[in-house]
């Protein structure tokens, strides 16, 4: 019976390596993992957006995390892969630099955001979980694809 009690307190999360930072997707919002290729840019379209391509059929519009969350440009040739998710019938793939394991972690464990969380990072974080030698931040997928509200504002 205590199994079942853990069992019900467990999030599953897709962790991702973008710019050295370890963050973790909730299991509940990944379609699947793939290597973006043919890649068009958007004329006009925010940084933040990297392009579109065709995946499987669909247009999937491809977010670059780096510049989303800040951490620095990447360079030509860096390795990349992208996880995709959907939301409000569009689908996204999410740029990061690797892919990591799927993680079970207890939701109680979960913090709030550190006060010294950067303001960008915040505002996508769900919480964090402390790991050995790593701080996981837990990404809030609708926050993260909330780009059009700050580009018409532009």
């Amino acid at each position: 019976m205590s199994t079942e009690n853990t069992q019900q307190n467990l999030t599953e999360y897709v962790t991702a390596m973008i710019g050295g930072q370890l963050f973790g997707l909730p299991i509940v919002c990944v379609q699947d993992v793939f290597i973006p290729e043919r890649l068009t840019r958007v004329p006009l379209a925010p940084p933040e957006i990297a392009g579109v391509l065709n995946l499987r059929g669909r247009i999937v519009t491809l977010i670059d995390m780096r510049r989303r969350f800040g951490l620095g440009e990447r360079k030509d040739g860096d390795p990349h892969m992208a996880i995709g998710v959907e939301a409000r019938g569009e689908s996204y793939g999410l740029l990061i630099d690797s892919v990591g394991e799927v993680l079970k972690l207890d939701d109680a464990a979960r913090e709030s955001n550190p006060v010294n969380l950067d303001e960008r990072l915040a505002h996508v974080s769900t919480g964090i979980h402390r790991l050995d030698g790593h701080l996981l931040i837990v990404v809030d997928v609708d926050r993260v694809l909330d780009i059009g509200t700050k580009a018409i504002a532009a």
